[in-house]
C-alpha cells in the first residue's frame, strides 16, 4: 500500500470513530422524546415540565459551543473529541442515578454541555481535512451514525423505559460513552491524520474576534438564521410525535419508539445515496426537494388518520430533513475557513437553540390546541424555509462565480 493510500485508510477510520461518537451524542439528545409520557407518571409533572429535560439539552448545547469551536481550533479538534465524549458519561450516568426531577434537569443539562463538542467539531474536523468538492459526501457518510443515532435513541429510550424504567436508558448511555469515548481518544493519539496542526493565525484570536469574524460574513449569517429556524420548525414538533402516538392511538413508548425509527430510516437512505442526490439536485435542488420532503411528511400526519400514518410520514421527514440540513452543514464548513471551528460551532449553537425554542413553543402550542394544528403549521412552514435558503444559495453561487 502506497503512502498516501495508507494515509487516505488512517483518514477513513477516523471519520467511521468520529461517525460512531456522532451516534452517542444524537442517540442522547433523542432518547428522551419516548419517555416523556413515563416521566410525567413518575415525577407527577405536566407535559410541558417533563419535556424540558429535552429543551435543557439543547439549551446547554447550543451555549456551549461558545466554549468548543474556539478552544478545538486551539487545541485539536480530535483530541477534544474524545475528552468530551468521555465526559459525557458523567450527564447519563447522573440522569440515570437522580431520583427528583431538578436532579434529572441538571443532568441533562450537564450532557447537553459535554455532548456540545462532538458532532459540530467532528464536521469542522472534516472540513480541515476534505476539499470543498467531496466535503458533501464525506460529511453524508460521517452523518449516518448520527442518523443511527436518532433511530437508536427513539428506540432506546422507549424499549427501556417500557421494560425496565427509564434510569436504564441512562445507564445504557453512559456505557456507549465510555467505551466509544476510550476509542475516539485512542485516535487521537495513535492516528497520525487526527493530530492538531494550527493553520492559520486566526486560530490564535479571542474567542470575541473569532466570533466577530463569522458574523461579519453576510454568507454565514444566512446559512445560521437558517439553521435557527430549522431547528424550531422541525424538532420542536417532532419532538411531540411519540407522546402523540402513544395518547392518540394507544401506542405503547416502545412501539412510539419503533414507528419513529423510520424517521432515521429516511434519513440513511439519503446518506446512503448521498454522491447520487449531490451529483443529481445540486444544493439548491436538495434545498427545494428536502422543503417539499418535509412538507408533505407533516401534511400527511396532520390530515390522516391512524398510527400507521407516522411510518411513510416519518421516513419522509428523515429524508428531507437530512437533505436540507447536510446542505447546510456543507455551506457551514466553509463560511469562514480560517475560523471553521468557530463557524461550525456557533452553526450548531444557533441550531440546537432552535431546537430548544421549538420545543417550548411546541409544548405552550399543545398546551391549547391539537397535535394536528402543529404539523399542519410546520407543513407550510418548511417548504418555504427550503424555498428560500435554495433561492439564496443560487444568488450567492452567482456572487462568488462573478468573482472568480
Amino acid at each position: 500500500m502506497s503512502l498516501n493510500k495508507n494515509k487516505t485508510a488512517l483518514h477513513s477510520q477516523a471519520v467511521v470513530w468520529l461517525s460512531i461518537a456522532a451516534f452517542s451524542s444524537a442517540a442522547a439528545n433523542r432518547i428522551c422524546d419516548p419517555m416523556l409520557p413515563s416521566l410525567v407518571n413518575h415525577f407527577h409533572v405536566t407535559a410541558k415540565e417533563a419535556s424540558l429535560v429535552i429543551s435543557l439539552f439543547s439549551v446547554a448545547y447550543g451555549f456551549c459551543q461558545i466554549i468548543y469551536g474556539p478552544l478545538g481550533d486551539r487545541v485539536g479538534k480530535y483530541r477534544l473529541i474524545g475528552i468530551m465524549t468521555l465526559l459525557s458519561t458523567i450527564g447519563s450516568l447522573g440522569a440515570a442515578i437522580t431520583d427528583t426531577m431538578n436532579g434529572l434537569y441538571l443532568f441533562r443539562l450537564l450532557a447537553g454541555a459535554t455532548a456540545a463538542g462532538i458532532i459540530p467539531l467532528s464536521m469542522a474536523w472534516i472540513g480541515d481535512t476534505i476539499a470543498y468538492e467531496d466535503r458533501q459526501a464525506t460529511l453524508a457518510r460521517f452523518l449516518a451514525g448520527q442518523v443511527l443515532g436518532v433511530i437508536g435513541g427513539q428506540f432506546i429510550g422507549g424499549l427501556f423505559t417500557d421494560q425496565l424504567g427509564y434510569q436504564y436508558a441512562f445507564y445504557f448511555m453512559a456505557l456507549c460513552y465510555l467505551s466509544i469515548g476510550i476509542g475516539v481518544y485512542w485516535q487521537s493519539v495513535s492516528n497520525a491524520t487526527t493530530h492538531h496542526t494550527p493553520q492559520h493565525h486566526s486560530a490564535h484570536l479571542g474567542i470575541i474576534k473569532q466570533t466577530g469574524m463569522v458574523l461579519t460574513t453576510p454568507w454565514a449569517r444566512v446559512v445560521l438564521f437558517t439553521v435557527f429556524t430549522e431547528g424550531v420548525l422541525v424538532f420542536g414538533p417532532l419532538a411531540f410525535i411519540p407522546s402523540y402516538l402513544h395518547h392518540e392511538a394507544g401506542l405503547s413508548l416502545t412501539q412510539g419508539g419503533m414507528v419513529m425509527m423510520s424517521f432515521g430510516v429516511g434519513g440513511f437512505s439519503y446518506t446512503f445515496f448521498a454522491r447520487y442526490f449531490v451529483g443529481l439536485l445540486g444544493e439548491v435542488g436538495l434545498s427545494f426537494v428536502g422543503g417539499g420532503l418535509l412538507g408533505l411528511g407533516w401534511l400527511l400526519l396532520a390530515i390522516v388518520s391512524g398510527w400507521w400514518i407516522a411510518i411513510p410520514s416519518s421516513y419522509l421527514l428523515g429524508m428531507g430533513y437530512y437533505m436540507i440540513h447536510n446542505t447546510m452543514q456543507t455551506n457551514a464548513t466553509q463560511m469562514t475557513p480560517k475560523v471553521r471551528g468557530t463557524a461550525v460551532s456557533l452553526f450548531a449553537s444557533l441550531f440546537f437553540l432552535g431546537q430548544s425554542l421549538g420545543v417550548i413553543l411546541s409544548a405552550q402550542w399543545l398546551a391549547h390546541w391539537h397535535e394536528n394544528s402543529l404539523f399542519l403549521l410546520v407543513a407550510v412552514a418548511i417548504p418555504l424555509l427550503g424555498f428560500v435558503f435554495g433561492y439564496l444559495i443560487q444568488q450567492h453561487q452567482r456572487a462568488l462565480k462573478k468573482i472568480s
